[in-house]
């Protein structure tokens, strides 16, 4: 039985320890390889102008533009501090002229209507306020054929994952965070619920062990 989601905050991480520490944590995620580059590659989403929503320290869209040609980025992030060190790590890239960080609410993107060639997001969505307002903003901003990737952990993981996956987190003090992240996660049937009320449907929903990965394009 899958215990009922219990949200978690919707303000993203404030505090400058622990923006700095969840840093850490992404730059070891990076470093072991266990990043969706690849994955948000793979869909499509290889060119142009894009969106990604909920950028945290930057690793992902940075690793993104590293492998790709010609691509810029506009990130979407809700905490300043968090701005602040993805934007230091955008330098540490030499990536600064590639890419913009903006402050702002995914339940209302500050971007114009048909503005991206592509948008992604990874990690974010168990804090979205309303991921039916967010879908559709992203639906709004992105050009007809533009591609979208969104991915998050799944609530419903076996248990040896989750143990996995609790283990694996470094700093230890942010296992916590691992533990109200899971429990603000989704099904792939709740998520499933939610792009059926959307603009954004016809979408494709994939589980994996660990999480899952939601992929379309605007027609």
């Amino acid at each position: 039985m899958v215990r009922p989601r219990v949200p978690e905050t919707d303000e993203g991480i404030q505090d400058a320890f622990d923006v700095k520490l969840y840093d850490q944590m992404q730059r070891r995620l990076r470093d072991k390889g266990w990043m969706e580059t690849s994955d948000i590659i793979s869909s499509g989403i290889n060119c142009g102008h894009a969106l990604e929503v909920g950028p945290g320290p930057g690793y992902l869209g940075l690793e993104w533009l590293k492998q790709t040609d010609n691509t810029r980025l506009s990130a979407l992030e809700i905490s300043q501090e968090m701005i602040d060190i993805a934007s230091k790590n955008a330098r540490e890239y030499h990536m600064q002229d590639r890419v913009a960080y903006t402050m702002g609410d995914a339940c209302k993107i500050p971007f114009e209507d048909n503005s991206f060639d592509h948008a992604f997001s990874n990690g974010s969505l168990h804090e979205w306020a309303d991921p039916h307002v967010v879908f559709n903003e992203i639906f709004r901003v992105l050009r007809p054929g533009g591609r979208y990737f969104v991915s998050d952990m799944r609530r419903d993981i076996n248990f040896f994952v989750r143990c996995f996956l609790y283990l694996a987190v470094k700093p230890r003090v942010m296992r916590s965070g691992l533990k109200t992240s899971l429990r603000a996660a989704y099904t792939k049937t709740e998520i499933q619920e939610i792009l059926g009320s959307t603009r954004i449907e016809p979408s494709v929903v994939i589980s994996s062990p660990i999480g899952i990965k939601i992929t379309g394009e605007k027609h």
